[in-house]
């Protein structure tokens, strides 16, 4: 069950990543006007792949557990366009493997046998006004040949239908986001992560992160407690080209 489906990056659309010390490289000229140097929080970035287990179909909500156990993480994602300002009413849509390393609709693929409704740990939510998607989740689990990671897409110009789905519009972004070692390690030792005996494969082992940090969508994760079973906020600010 390995995700190694495509190239590191898909294609050449440029998408943008709030920085931090990456961003002060790109400012073109020694001599740039406050209003360029503004410009420059934005970093660029490649896109990723997609890999092998997405669905078309996903409920558009902002809580994807569907009651799956494992360490709870909060994810805010901030979307932003071309010139930095945020994005509102785009759709961040995520994917991802339970604890055991499973992708719903595809489960038995890392040798766990467990339900399968082909929903659990997919779904979306439209971002507010500050370009913000706030989506309840919990950690991931790993699965052979990858790192813990989360797969993002970023739609503009969807339609909510009544059946709580999304359709039409563009999807401006494809890529995953990832997670701190030392983080992930602790999470491994505790229950149901412990449980699975699928060689982790490390952040710096990973064949798609390329060690970019922010800019390659690492997560900034904090506490929520004074343990690691008591979960993590993870946030990140998208930007998308136009």
């Amino acid at each position: 069950m390995t995700d190694t489906s495509g190239a590191r990056r898909i294609g050449r659309r440029t998408v943008l990543i709030a920085g931090g010390t990456t961003a002060a490289a790109l400012a073109v000229g020694a001599a740039a006007s406050p209003k360029s140097a503004a410009a420059a929080i934005c970093t660029l970035t490649k896109e990723m792949t997609q890999g092998p287990y997405y669905l078309d179909g996903a409920l558009v909500r902002s809580d994807v557990t569907e009651g799956k156990p494992g360490i709870p993480l909060k994810l805010a994602l901030t979307v932003v366009d071309s010139a930095c300002a945020p994005l509102g009413n785009a759709l961040v849509e995520i994917w991802h493997a339970d604890a055991l390393g499973e992708y719903s609709g595809y489960v038995g693929n890392n040798g766990h046998h467990e339900s399968d409704d082909g929903t659990f740990l997919r779904g979306g939510v439209l971002t507010d006004a500050g370009g913000v998607a706030r989506l309840t989740t919990v950690y991931p689990g790993w699965y052979r040949g990858r790192c813990v990671h989360i797969h993002v897409k970023v739609h503009t110009g969807v339609t909510v239908t009544p059946d709580g789905h999304f359709t039409g519009g563009s999807t401006v972004h494809t890529g995953q986001l990832f997670f701190n070692e030392t983080i992930t390690a602790a999470v491994a030792r505790i229950s149901p992560y412990s449980t699975n005996t699928v060689t982790r494969t490390t952040l710096a082992q990973d064949s798609i992160y390329d060690d970019g940090g922010p800019s390659s969508g690492l997560l900034t994760l904090t506490a929520l407690g004074s343990t690691a079973s008591s979960g993590y906020t993870g946030t990140l600010t998208l930007g998308v080209s136009d």
